[in-house]
């Protein structure tokens, strides 16, 4: 189907709260967030709780923040997506960097990042988050976009 046939600028925003700290509801998010960029919807990913371990940095040992997700069963997050990416799903990284680069919001909870005690300093520098609250993104949501909590 051509691309204008799919979406266009005037189709609703898309607004996900990401508060689960599970590999798949977060690897979904992203799912839902790319897609919804990719038909020219407009999105915004708002981060807190245990979701905020997504954007965290490649640690000092080189392994992504986000392998601090939990897993399913006795799969850690890492296993998960090591099984996605052999089946051709894409990666955790794959979502995080295509929604970076296709122009979703990433917001991250002020009341969640205290609870965690941790800053913006603290995330990922190339998603460019910003802190915010739920006023911020309540309001922004208006009557214009549909709201999801994952």
């Amino acid at each position: 189907m051509p691309r204008s046939a799919m979406g266009d600028a005037s189709l609703p925003g898309l607004s996900l709260i990401v508060f689960s700290g599970q590999y798949e509801r977060v690897h979904y998010a992203l799912v839902l967030a790319a897609a919804a960029a990719a038909i020219d919807r407009p999105v915004t990913l708002f981060f807190t709780g245990e979701a905020l371990n997504a954007l965290r940095p490649t640690a000092a040992t080189g392994a992504p923040g986000w392998h601090a997700l939990a897993g399913s069963g006795e799969q850690s997050a890492a296993a998960l997506d090591a099984r996605n990416a052999s089946l051709g799903v894409a990666t955790l990284q794959d979502l995080l960097t295509a929604c970076g680069q296709i122009g979703v919001r990433f917001l991250v909870c002020e009341m969640g990042l205290r609870a965690a005690e941790l800053t913006t300093a603290d995330l990922r520098t190339d998603l460019a988050p910003e802190c915010a609250g739920v006023v911020t993104l309540l309001a922004e949501a208006g009557s214009d976009r549909s709201l999801l909590f994952l």
